[in-house]
This record gives C-alpha cells, sequence and structure tokens, in this order.
C-alpha cells in the first residue's frame, strides 16, 4: 500500500474514533458532576486552541494525511518547541475532555483507545519525516511527542 493511501486510512479512522466519541450517548457509569463537566470542556477548548495555533504555524506545511507534503521546512517553534504533534496533543485534549463529560465506560474504551492509535500514527509520520527531513532525528530526539516536559 502506497504512503499516500496508508495516510488517508490514518485520517479515516481517527474521524471514525473522533465521530464514535462525539455522537455514542454518553452514560452513568461514573458521576459527571457540574465541576467535572466544566473541567471537560475546559479542556476541550484548549485543545481547539492548540489545534488552531499549531495549524497556523505549519502554514504550507499543513496536510490532511501525516505524509510531508514537500512544501514546507521543519518546524521546530511556536508549540512545536515544545511537543512534537501539537496538533495530535490538542485532538487528544478534546479526546480526553469528550471522555470525561461522557460518565461513559465506552467513551473511556475509546479515548484509550484513541490514545494508541494517535501514537502508532504519529510513530508512521515521524518515520516519514526523518526521511523527509533531515534534521528531524535531533529534533525529536529532544522534544517530546505529545505532552511538553516543564522542566526542560
Amino acid at each position: 500500500m502506497n504512503r499516500n493511501a496508508v495516510g488517508w486510512l490514518f485520517v479515516a479512522v481517527q474521524a471514525v474514533l473522533l465521530c464514535a466519541l462525539i455522537f455514542l450517548p454518553g452514560s452513568d457509569h461514573w458521576g459527571t458532576p457540574g465541576w467535572l463537566s466544566l473541567l471537560g470542556m475546559a479542556i476541550i477548548v484548549v485543545g481547539f486552541a492548540i489545534i488552531a495555533m499549531a495549524s497556523l504555524k505549519l502554514g504550507s506545511s499543513l496536510t490532511p494525511t501525516p505524509v510531508p507534503n514537500g512544501r514546507g521546512a521543519l518546524t521546530t517553534s511556536g508549540l512545536y518547541r515544545y511537543a512534537r504533534h501539537p496538533i495530535y496533543s490538542g485532538v487528544l485534549a478534546i479526546v480526553i475532555g469528550l471522555t470525561l463529560r461522557s460518565g461513559s465506560v465506552q467513551h473511556l474504551a475509546i479515548g484509550l483507545a484513541s490514545i494508541g492509535f494517535f501514537n502508532v500514527k504519529a510513530k508512521w509520520e515521524e518515520d516519514r519525516l526523518a526521511e523527509h527531513f533531515p534534521g528531524y532525528i535531533e529534533y525529536a530526539s529532544r522534544t517530546p511527542r505529545f505532552v511538553p516536559r516543564p522542566w526542560r
């Protein structure tokens, strides 16, 4: 299977996972008091803000799939200074926020599957980025994948 097809397959799986989190009804497996619902909503808003800032920073390098498009340079500034995949970090924040608000074991399972999925997707993308950008391996060695290290 060629890279573009694999890239679009990743996008399709991502869409299915996110749609499941959004459209499956919540439950009462755990209580969702008002503060937890508000915390979940705040995390979702932060996730969207991270996605917007990281997407704008990529400019012409932004692609819908995890395949580099060849039009841009390696981005290592802005949010990319703190995490290699801040767009995925933002999506994962949304996943966490939706899961917290749901009160549902099914949502928790989908959320955990999403975290695993994004690790696999990011690793696959990193292999492509290392082939495409000579400085990527050094950048990756000092920059965490999703969660910034505050002590750095």
